[in-house]
């Protein structure tokens, strides 16, 4: 028996999602590689430092998605591991019709 340690599974875009993120005043535009209820982990050849604050404003058919989120791990020239900490309001309820919209497409439908 394994043991998976994230409560909600992953999902990998099918189509390209990209979010705009900013740490310590500085921003950037990266491509989301990967997400699910607790965080998201994003392309980028910038280097924060885990337990860093990050801004996140994802850019999706949903509407505006704006969330807080903490560095958890770098994997140096690929992308960046980050935990939301804040997602509150309408943002919270377009985040959950974007992670449906995201499962639904990677489900495999059972004859």
């Amino acid at each position: 028996m394994s043991y998976y340690r994230r409560g909600t599974p992953r999902t990998e875009p099918s189509n390209d999602i990209y979010a705009f993120w900013s740490c310590n005043g500085k921003g950037d535009l990266s491509r989301v590689r990967n997400l699910n209820l607790g965080g998201v982990f994003i392309e980028t050849s910038s280097r924060k430092e885990p337990g860093s604050f990050v801004e996140l404003h994802f850019l999706v058919s949903e509407g505006q998605i704006r969330a807080n989120a903490v560095v958890r791990h770098v994997n140096p020239g690929y992308g960046m591991g980050l935990k939301f900490s804040t997602l509150e309001g309408q943002d919270r309820l377009r985040f959950g019709v974007l992670m449906k919209r995201l499962y639904s497409e990677t489900c495999i439908p059972v004859e």
